[in-house]
């Protein structure tokens, strides 16, 4: 979608740690403290390769395997700021009727049709109401 709509589409990510999951908390922490070190996706795409197995080990690896300064991102682990951030993103998450992973949400509306088609019909509809919208000025 980012190809397709450059100059219109933008990604937000937000983190939803699942409570029946035990490490999602500590794993959406790990991506943040990544983030600082300029990984974020790199780090976030291979805590969803191995999903079934994520624990701190893994973290740890994970962290090595990307190169991180393995001290600035235990710092940043323990960091208040960012455990409080994947709070607010939580009940953000909650708010908006978020119950699982993934969610997706385009300009506030729930992505029900998660295929191509789908997203490209949702897009263009918000695009529509924007162009008409500006239109009106």
């Amino acid at each position: 979608m980012l190809d397709t709509y450059p100059d219109n589409v933008k990604i937000v990510y937000k983190n939803f740690p699942l409570k029946n999951h035990k490490y999602a908390k500590k794993a959406a922490i790990a991506a943040l403290a990544a983030d600082r070190q300029g990984k974020f996706w790199e780090f976030h795409d291979l805590l969803f390769d191995h999903y079934k197995k994520p624990d701190v080990q893994k973290i740890k690896e994970i962290a090595q395997q990307l190169e991180l300064d393995l001290k600035a991102f235990e710092k940043d682990m323990k960091n208040p700021e960012i455990g409080a951030k994947v709070q607010r993103d939580l009940k953000d998450g909650q708010k908006a009727g978020v119950r699982g992973t993934p969610t997706i949400f385009i300009n506030g509306r729930r992505l029900k049709n998660r295929t191509l088609q789908g997203f490209q019909t949702l897009i263009d509809k918000e695009l529509a109401k924007l162009k008409i919208s500006e239109a009106k000025k």
